[in-house]
């Protein structure tokens, strides 16, 4: 790859690396809001944009040959040709070099006023107020609430009544799949369900203390189906030999320990939404544009479903 190439690539790496940071720093970041991710990718297009022209006339200086007449001085047979340089290209390029001296100065310095500064402080603002106005909500409102937060964010993947649109997303009715117990088995799990970094380890970090064995092919499908059909037929036995330890003898969990697989909880969900989760069937990214409020309400909906 030519140095010219490759050094227009590395600086459009690290001109989008410092877009993000200094969006990152800025109050509310980028949050997953559509206003800012515009700008931003606005921002970047006209990055990549000027260091596409730029590497492209490097790369015709460097190929190109020249036509004209030669002065008369050269300097070990490298001469220099008579050509003016044009009124129009001199005047264009100090009018930028003044104006890109006096932007980066006065114009726009680092840290000032911007629009999606503005932005995120008014929808700090409003997320603020919104909490505040239905912080003492009571669980049936909260419910309510997290109906229409649901029909907005979530339906669009889990289907208007929560059952995943033949396995797209999760079904929501019920805590979990067979699918996904195994797949969380034989690969362990790190989706922050406890809300802190708490990682389940794969199938060969488990033991059947039954057995005094790491489990088998045919005990992992036997507990799936175990905890998939709310801890009920074959399977207590596995069970509580490899899983009550930290899940507990009635799969609600432990704090600190593992999360409810039994059922969902408020603080099971508000933590999915704020880390995203990956499994069996995908990755569900964290929903950053929902507020505390919003987030807890729709908890408490999910959690209704399968009551």
């Amino acid at each position: 790859m030519n140095k010219v190439t490759l050094t227009g690539i590395i600086a459009m790496i690290i001109l989008a690396g410092a877009t993000y940071l200094a969006i990152g720093m800025t109050k509310g970041g980028l949050g997953g809001d559509i206003v800012n991710t515009l700008a931003v990718a606005g921002a970047l297009a006209l990055a990549a944009i000027t260091i596409f022209v730029v590497v492209k006339y490097v790369r015709q200086m460097q190929t190109d040959k020249a036509t004209g007449e030669l002065a008369e001085e050269n300097w070990d047979g490298i001469g220099e040709y008579k050509n003016e340089l044009p009124i129009g290209w001199a005047v264009l390029f100090m009018g930028v070099t003044v104006w890109a001296i006096w932007y980066f100065i006065a114009g726009y310095p680092v840290n000032a006023y911007s629009q999606i500064g503005e932005y995120n402080e008014e929808v700090a603002a409003h997320d603020a107020k919104f909490n505040a106005q239905f912080a003492n909500m009571d669980d049936a409102t909260k419910t309510e609430m997290g109906e229409s937060i649901f029909l907005v964010n979530c339906a669009p993947c889990h289907g208007i009544n929560a059952d995943g649109i033949d396995g797209k997303a999760a079904d929501l009715n019920r805590r979990v799949s067979a699918k996904t117990v195994k797949y969380v088995v034989e690969h362990g799990s790190n989706n922050h369900l406890l809300g802190t970094e708490m990682p389940m380890p794969d199938r060969n970090g488990l033991f059947n203390a039954n057995t005094n064995a790491l489990i088998t092919d045919a005990e992992i499908d036997t507990v799936a189906n175990y905890v998939a059909n709310g801890m009920k037929g074959d399977g207590a036995e596995i069970f509580a030999g490899t899983c009550a330890a930290c899940h507990g003898p009635d799969g609600k969990g432990q704090p600190y320990v593992a999360p409810d697989i039994a059922g969902f909880t408020p603080e099971l969900v508000v933590n999915v939404l704020n880390n995203g989760k990956k499994g069996a069937i995908g990755h569900m990214p964290a929903f950053n544009n929902l507020t505390d409020v919003q987030k807890d309400a729709l908890g408490h909906y999910i959690t209704s479903l399968s009551e």
